[in-house]
């Protein structure tokens, strides 16, 4: 959920003094957090995932199932061992914006060593029993992304009412209590609020309802002229959904600024891939995924801002939502696929070259700085701007975006990183863990083979809103970069001992690295080991520089003269188009013969492969296809799109089964999926790891 800074909130009129204050001191942290780490260099490849879970209970003889608002006491009892053994745990446990929701974390980041992908599920799983051993009989953790009847009538364990006449209810919602927003913090009741009075107005959510033969029109609820939507009125709409999310440290700013950049098109991808949320305030809606009802319900732009009224109170207008896709590249490489006119505000983006940051990552955090605060603490009002990061990150951690480019914090262990944010939260640990593995192979395959996705930003915009329509992974196609030779030639090297021959026919033995004892370091970035070639070095602005030149980091110069970009379908992404494009999937597995894996390691790979290709091929469904044949299916479905409290209860029982190993699904996971995860390394790696230092703080 981004920053969770301790003390007394401000109210929005105290707040809205204070955001150019916040704006001008956020600036000068930045370029003083820059200048102090821009010239870092050498961090090993560190991941991990988040996965974010709802607590549901039962009513086994009302046949009724309801959130359990217990994320608060939950949390004190899970935070125990963190607190005697800060070091030695398995996992982390952290809050999120719903009184019903947590988030889990590995205890330590994985590190660059294949074996390190055997450890997810196992991980995943051991979160999921931790929570279980807290909860009571009737209750259940999931890790479903959304509820599917939140906002319904009774939907919460204890049951509240809304309150949307009362003057202190933050949301003030028709459908959504107070009482459903985390109280263990001021932060998520704070933005609500202040969200709301920044908009002027409730936050306005509208899906289209699923027309079924019998579905009656006007929904209710609709807005006038508008019968068959489904109007969502608050930020726990959104906010109160749960995803899946990954974290890569980079070796350097260069590499944290290229991999930002090569994984923003595979955003609305891995979008489509993983939808899984088509039922919103107990209705079947037209949309198979949460992004743009969390945009919604996030979004506090004015009516000036957002075009409805002449610019008189507010600078600028502004396109989007502060929770949407990146509306930048930052690696010189893609700049020029920058085709959506950026707007930021001039003397901020001044001040920013003024303080030494390149034009790329300037409109970047000036573009950021548009957005006003909208959670401010009395206790952290005024900052040492040489030391302190807290105004930088009040506004980069509440634009959340498909992509977040993460400067190391101050005084820490900790490099450049990137966040990958698009993926929905599956039903099982092995799908999240599948996901998860997929997604830190393809970044090694990116740096190992140096390919280049960079599609324009606004062709990324359009294919984020086709992962959202219903069925997108098997009926709809993205716009997607066809290969080129080179990428051709670079993915089909042969990597023999160790070596990868690269297009000129020369050899790097850095390129996989193998290790002792049947596994391999991935920490391979572009030609190097825990770093770039040596024909190349970073400039005082952190653009990377090749032989005396900006890089152009092996573009597909060779096919500029063609159609670059063609619309695929998900199967020909992941799996491929003869003549176009390789397929990520087939790609992953040319890299991994190059490595050297250990046998529980590479079946367990194997296993999260042919899941992936099976899911992009339509031979099983996503989640979201699979929960809406449920409700369609279901003997007390009566054709009129509405999933009712029976139709919910049997559905989560039905989850509850698949996601506890009880009941295997044919349709998500086929004739069932049996990893060889581990929750340790084997015995026989442990010295390697030591000397590496792949799984130590660095």
């Amino acid at each position: 959920m981004g920053l969770l800074s301790e003390g007394n909130p401000l109210s929005w009129e105290e707040t809205k003094k204070l955001v150019d204050h916040v704006r001008e001191h956020g600036i000068n942290q930045f370029i003083h957090l820059y200048h102090r780490l821009k010239d870092r260099q050498g961090d090993i490849l560190k991941w991990g995932d988040e996965v974010e879970y709802i607590i549901v209970k039962f009513d086994d003889e009302q046949k009724v199932a309801r959130v359990s608002l217990k994320a608060k006491d939950l949390l004190a009892k899970l935070n125990e061992k963190e607190l005697a053994d800060p070091n030695g745990v398995k996992s982390l446990w952290r809050p999120e914006y719903g009184a019903y929701m947590i988030e889990g974390t590995p205890g330590k980041p994985f590190g660059g060593l294949m074996a390190h992908f055997n450890l997810v599920e196992a991980n995943m799983r051991y979160r999921r029993e931790e929570v279980t051993e807290l909860l009571d009989s009737d209750e259940c953790v999931m890790s479903i992304t959304n509820f599917p009847r939140l906002g319904a009538p009774n939907f919460t364990y204890p049951v509240y009412q809304p309150r949307p006449e009362d003057p202190l209810s933050s949301a003030r919602s028709l459908y959504f209590p107070d009482e459903a927003i985390f109280p263990g913090h001021p932060r998520f009741k704070t933005l609500t609020r202040n969200i709301r009075m920044r908009r002027g107005e409730k936050v306005s959510i509208k899906l289209k309802v699923f027309k079924d033969v019998n579905t009656q029109l006007p929904v209710e609820g609709a807005p006038p002229g508008e019968p068959d939507v489904v109007l969502l009125d608050a930020m726990g709409f959104g906010m109160g959904c749960c995803c899946l999310q990954l974290t890569f440290q980079a070796c350097n700013i260069t590499e944290a600024r290229r991999l930002y950049d090569q994984l923003a098109p595979l955003c609305p991808i891995m979008l489509a891939l993983t939808a899984a949320s088509p039922v919103y305030r107990g209705y079947l809606t037209e949309s198979d995924c949460r992004w743009n009802v969390i945009s919604s319900s996030v979004d506090c732009r004015t009516e000036e801002e957002r075009g409805l009224k002449p610019l008189k109170e507010n600078k600028f207008r502004i396109a989007k939502s502060r929770y949407d896709s990146i509306d930048s590249y930052l690696s010189p490489e893609g700049a020029k696929y920058n085709d959506v006119k950026l707007t930021y505000d001039e003397a901020v983006y001044k001040r920013l070259i003024e303080g030494g940051i390149d034009h790329l990552l300037a409109q970047h955090v000036a573009h950021l700085f548009i957005r006003d605060t909208v959670s401010l603490f009395s206790e952290k009002v005024h900052q040492n701007d040489e030391e302190d990061t807290d105004h930088f990150e009040n506004i980069q951690s509440t634009n959340w975006q498909t992509m977040r480019f993460k400067p190391p914090p101050p005084n820490s262990s900790i490099g450049w990183r990137v966040e990958f944010r698009p993926c929905e939260a599956q039903i099982s640990d092995f799908e999240n863990a599948a996901i998860v593995c997929f997604v830190v192979l393809l970044t090694r395959v990116i740096l190992s083979y140096q390919l280049n996705f960079l599609t324009p930003i606004s062709k990324v915009d359009e294919n984020m809103q086709t992962a959202q329509k219903r069925d997108a992974c098997r009926k709809e196609k993205f716009w997607f970069r066809k290969s080129s030779k080179s990428t051709e030639q670079r993915a089909a090297c042969v990597q023999i001992n160790g070596t990868t021959t690269n297009t000129n026919g020369s050899s790097n033995a850095t390129d996989s690295m193998p290790l002792f004892n049947g596994t391999a370091k991935l920490n391979g970035h572009g030609n190097g080991l825990n770093g770039n070639a040596n024909s190349s070095s970073t400039n005082t602005n952190g653009t990377h520089i090749q032989n005396g030149s900006t890089d152009s980091d092996h573009t597909d110069t060779d096919d500029e003269d063609t159609e670059l970009f063609q619309l695929l379908t998900i199967n020909e992404i992941f799996n491929g188009k003869p003549g176009v494009f390789p397929g990520l999937v087939p790609l992953i597995r040319s890299y991994l013969q190059s490595m050297e894996v250990d046998t529980d390691t590479h079946c367990t790979i194997e296993q999260y492969l042919r899941f992936i290709q099976k899911r992009a091929a339509g031979e099983l469904i996503t989640t979201a296809t699979w929960i809406r044949e449920q409700v369609l299916s279901h003997p007390d479905y009566k054709k009129d799109s509405i999933v009712s409290d029976r139709i919910n209860y049997d559905l989560l029982k039905s989850i509850q089964r698949i996601q506890e190993g009880k009941h295997v699904e044919p349709a998500l996971l086929g004739q069932g999926n049996h990893s060889k995860t581990k929750d340790f390394i084997p015995p026989a790696l442990q010295k390697q790891l030591a000397k590496t230092g792949c799984c130590e703080d660095k």
